[in-house]
């Protein structure tokens, strides 16, 4: 079993760009959804963008709506998480994951298949 590969973390100031990619096998890919968790030390972690390779449906938290944007490659079973303006409260380490079943959902017992996890680290 091929686990979900992360790259594309690092460090960036406050209003700059990141992309995170998150390369999978074929069948973690399709009828899936892929989902982008995020945890910040001492808190909860927490989800911040959802796609549904399906029907290519996305959804977003609200602390990264309008920010941050999901999308998929099926040809490379790759999904990428664009990240703009950063913020600092926006530190944390990133997890992409993919469910087992074909629904999007936001409880991260929905999702069993977990990249490795990549820093983001925003500063002022």
């Amino acid at each position: 079993q091929v686990q979900p590969v992360q790259s594309g973390g690092g460090s960036v100031q406050a209003g700059g760009s990141l992309r995170l990619t998150c390369a999978v096998s074929e069948y973690t890919y399709i009828n899936k959804c892929m989902a982008w968790f995020r945890q910040a030390p001492g808190k909860e972690r927490e989800w911040a963008a959802l796609l549904s390779t399906s029907t290519g449906g996305t959804y977003y938290a609200d602390s990264v709506k309008g920010r941050f944007t999901v999308s998929g490659d099926s040809a490379k079973n790759v999904v990428y998480l664009q990240m703009n303006n950063l913020r600092p409260e926006d530190t944390a380490m990133y997890y992409c994951a993919a469910s087992r079943g074909p629904f999007c959902s936001y409880g991260e017992g929905d999702y069993n298949d977990w990249g490795q996890g990549t820093q983001v680290t925003v500063s002022s």
